[in-house]
């Protein structure tokens, strides 16, 4: 049976997911069937081999898939942060594809070239509940914003020590600062709350984290490091001037 097809981040190619045994296979059973002699393939003259984008070695190395980090997710990541001009080579990932029960926050150090701190994240709670779905930039969603952020500086406000956003995509994001999106602890982003709700709690659009993990992500973020929140929205993928086609 075809299988509808999926596109491969690390080719670029969509295919259909039938090997080349499985042909051959069919081609020697209708030829049974038939009576006929089965004809020997040709041989193929070139192989093509497809190079292995740059973001991949990152990505095998830091064993991200194990970690639950899609492929997809990273690649955009990757491609992203590229063009962007940031003062720390520290990019964070929210991966908001995955369930909010996942640590979902990857923080990697780009330069460096490893895995600084993987935590939970919470999305905005008119984004969904276990799952997010939903996203915008408009004042009193009380949605995430996807896309890709610029942390500023770190100062203490009402949900205690938190670190300011500048969204960086025009009317995708860039209502942040104007919306108070902010990187804050919160009590409800904990494992306890998991087990008690089963799903982590939610914010008001900000990406909420544990409050014993907000001063150590904090003092790898502030001042110009990246922040990614990633969901296969194709209206996003679309309209992002960071997330071209791969």
């Amino acid at each position: 049976m075809f299988k509808r097809p999926q596109k491969n981040f690390r080719t670029g190619v969509k295919g259909i997911g039938v090997g080349w045994f499985g042909l051959l296979g069919a081609a020697v059973l209708l030829a049974m069937i038939g009576g006929r002699p089965v004809a020997e393939p040709a041989a193929c003259e070139t192989v093509i081999v497809a190079e292995k984008p740059d973001w991949a070695d990152l990505y095998d190395s830091l064993q991200l898939g194990v970690k639950g980090l899609s492929e997809e997710a990273f690649a955009y990541a990757w491609k992203g942060y590229e063009q962007l001009e940031l003062s720390k080579p520290v990019l964070a990932i929210a991966d908001f594809s995955q369930s909010s029960n996942n640590r979902r926050l990857y923080v990697i150090d780009m330069q460096e070239k490893k895995m600084m701190l993987q935590t939970y994240v919470a999305h905005g709670r008119n984004s969904g509940e276990e799952y997010a779905a939903h996203f915008s930039n408009r004042v009193g969603s009380y949605q995430s914003s996807l896309g890709f952020y610029k942390t500023l500086n770190a100062y203490q406000g009402s949900h205690g020590l938190s670190l300011r956003l500048e969204g960086l995509e025009r009317g995708i994001n860039d209502r942040a600062r104007e919306r108070a999106i902010v990187l804050h602890g919160a009590e409800y982003v904990s494992e306890q709350f998991i087990r008690t709700a089963g799903r982590l709690g939610r914010s008001q659009g900000c990406p909420a984290v544990p409050v014993e993990k907000v001063e150590p992500l904090i003092r790898l973020l502030v001042g110009g490091a990246g922040l990614f929140l990633y969901f296969p929205d194709p209206n996003y993928l679309e309209a992002s001037v960071f997330s071209y086609e791969l």
